[in-house]
Parts: C-alpha cells; structure tokens; sequence
C-alpha cells in the first residue's frame, strides 16, 4: 500500500482514540478544479499540521495539539477503510455531525464554501492502528496543499483490530444515514 491521506495530525489522534471516525474532506488549492475526490478505498493516513491551528477546532480539544514530528520525517501509524461517504450539499445538514468530530463550526463551514460551489465530503472510516508507526522521511513531492500522497515504499497494511469496535461502527453508520441520507453512488 503507497498511497497516504494528509490529515491534521489532531484529527488522526482523535482517530487514533476512537473518538472520531468521519473525515470532512473539500481538497487543497493543488486539487483538481472539482476538488476532493474519495479516490481511495483503503489508506495511510499522514498526519501533517499543515493549515492546522486552534482555532479551527472545536473548542474542547484546542488545547490537544499533538507535538509536531521530528523535521524531515513522517510517522504513519493508522491505516483507514472507507466504509461509506456522503457528499453533502446543505450546510446545515452538517451541524447534525457535531460532536462525531473536532472541527469548529466555522472551520465546517469554511471548508464548505471553499471555492465556487458549496459542498462537503464526508467519510466514514474504519481504522486501524500500527503496533509501531512506521517513521517515513519525508520528499518534497509530499510537500504543499494537496490531500492524496504516493508514497515512495509500500507498507503492508496491519493484520489489527480497528480502532472502534463492529458493534460501534455499525451503530455509528446507522446515525449517519439516518443524519445525511443514502450514501454516496459508490464512486470510490
């Protein structure tokens, strides 16, 4: 597996604790003129605190800013599963996911705004977590605004129990259908 999604890293230690299990995607200025696309089925995610800042958080966890990675180099630690990803074009549709994530209000509906037409991804993963990170150094091809990264070696994926447990999953994947409707058309 080459392929890494860059994520803030406070959003991969909520992952990483169970305690969030949805990504809120729109992509960074280098992405395609549409935007982010949930290209991947199965992923690392990289943990960058690029864009990252406390005041894009929701105010209970502001003060958990994991410490930065040693310069030069990556941590990968958590392997995702899309299970399910709806793309949400009312923004108040979105406020029913509060307290399934660690973003500010604003910050949801920055993102949503972001460029021409409004919109939100949203991902519900599966995640898995490495007994040992794997320490990567980073290549300027990693660098700048953009979600999807090839990484230059593959990592097998963990032969691991997922972060949260099938009977939470399924209870959390009934919630979100019942918040945001029908997932998507299965374009991953």
């Amino acid at each position: 597996m080459r392929t890494a999604l860059k994520e803030w890293a406070v959003v991969c230690e909520a992952l990483a604790r169970g305690e969030q299990s949805i990504l809120l995607r729109k992509g960074g200025i280098r992405e395609r003129r549409e935007g982010f696309v949930p290209e991947h089925r199965t992923f690392w995610l990289y943990p960058t605190g690029f864009h990252q800042s406390p005041e894009k958080l929701a105010p209970a966890v502001r003060t958990e800013q994991p410490p930065p990675p040693a310069s030069g180099t990556v941590a990968l630690a958590l392997f995702a599963e899309v299970a399910d990803h709806w793309k949400v074009l009312d923004l108040e549709a979105l406020r029913s996911l509060e307290g399934l994530h660690v973003l500010a209000w604003s910050t949801i509906a920055e993102r949503f705004d972001y460029r021409a037409k409004p919109w939100l991804e949203v991902l519900l993963v599966r995640v898995y977590r490495l007994e040992r990170p794997q320490i990567l150094h980073e290549q300027p091809q990693y660098a700048g605004c953009h979600s999807w990264v090839t990484l230059d070696a593959s990592i097998a994926p963990p032969a691991s129990v997922p972060v949260v447990s099938d009977s939470e999953f399924a209870v959390l994947h009934r919630r979100l259908c019942t918040l945001l409707g029908p997932p998507g058309d299965g374009s991953i």
